[in-house]
């Protein structure tokens, strides 16, 4: 091969490099001016709340209001994710280290399939299905446990409650947890698994000390995208709960998260309301931002290992 041959094709390797390397900072910084874009729209159509005088606002002032509404997402979110994560990473387990192959390939494809459904058709569900099957449930719960602050009665004759909205949610964010970490289960390097079962570990020593180790950044990334899918959610929220005040049953009709309350006062919304209801996500912008801040710090203190060590 001549040099003049070897000289353009590497002219036109060089070339190809600097422009994938300006489309992938180009995709990079667009990220951040979206996102900045979004925090500006909302800082500014929420200012007049933080302007306005507190007697104009719903509940008696912008703290008084959000305060319920903050402490309801959250008590949603944390119900999806205890219920979600252990049957996650059970269910990822379980396709990616003990079901045979043709088994773990279907369990894998409806995993996924969940993960397609709308998120309205999970609401209905919910609503015309789960809420009055737990109503006998609550019930006893309430006759049993009264006297557990979170179990207090009288039970909701609905079942539209935030236990209710809280397993729905664990649903939704089920398939999430579950595809990100059997993929992640699947990545660990078959060295670290068969340098294990040659030391004479059996199958679950083997996934606790060499599986389990290095997928945990990976899982906390998944639990963490799950939780932001359950603090974002909205139709399926809507349709469940029954609005209220803030309460600490969970088995009581009461209680609302940030995004059910504007997807169900947004379309008639106007003036200082709108921008009550802006200022309100504003307040859930920044709640998942630190979420994933906290994720990055998190994720940050166990990567040094991984499958280069």
């Amino acid at each position: 091969m001549s040099s003049k041959s070897i000289t353009g094709e590497s002219g036109t390797g060089r070339a190809g490099d600097k422009i994938f390397s300006g489309v992938a900072v180009t995709a990079g910084c667009l990220i951040l001016f979206v996102l900045f874009c979004v925090a500006v729209f909302l800082m500014w159509q929420a200012l007049p709340t933080f302007l306005a005088d507190p007697a104009d606002i719903s509940g008696g002032g912008f703290g008084q209001y959000i305060l319920p509404l903050v402490i309801g997402t959250v008590i949603a979110a944390v119900i999806a994710l205890v219920i979600a994560t252990p049957v996650g990473i059970g269910v990822a387990l379980f396709i990616s280290h003990y079901a045979p192959r043709r088994l773990a390939q279907g369990l894998g494809y409806l995993v996924d399939l969940l993960a397609a459904i709308p998120s309205v058709v999970y609401g209905a569900w919910g609503m015309t299905v789960l809420a009055p099957a737990l109503v006998g449930p609550y019930n006893w719960l309430a006759d049993h446990a009264g006297w557990i602050p979170i179990f207090a009665g009288p039970a909701s004759q609905t079942g539209k409650t935030m236990l209710t909205a809280g397993i729905v949610l664990s649903v939704m964010v089920l398939p999430i947890i579950t595809s990100l970490t059997r993929e992640i289960f699947l990545q660990t390097p078959k060295l670290h698994e068969e340098a294990a079962l040659a030391m004479g570990a059996t199958r679950w020593e083997m996934i606790r000390m060499a599986v389990f180790p290095f997928a945990r950044p990976g899982v906390v990334s998944a639990v963490m995208l799950g939780l932001g899918r359950a603090l974002g959610e909205t139709m399926a929220v809507a349709l469940v709960l029954s609005s209220g005040g803030l309460i600490a049953s969970l088995i009581r009709p009461g209680n609302q998260t940030i995004a059910a309350e504007i997807a169900l006062n947004f379309p008639e919304a106007f003036g200082l309301r709108l921008s009550e209801l802006i200022a309100a996500g504003l307040v859930l912008f920044l709640i998942t931002l630190a979420v994933n801040v906290i994720a990055r710090w998190i994720i940050s203190r166990h990567k040094e290992f991984s499958g280069a060590n």
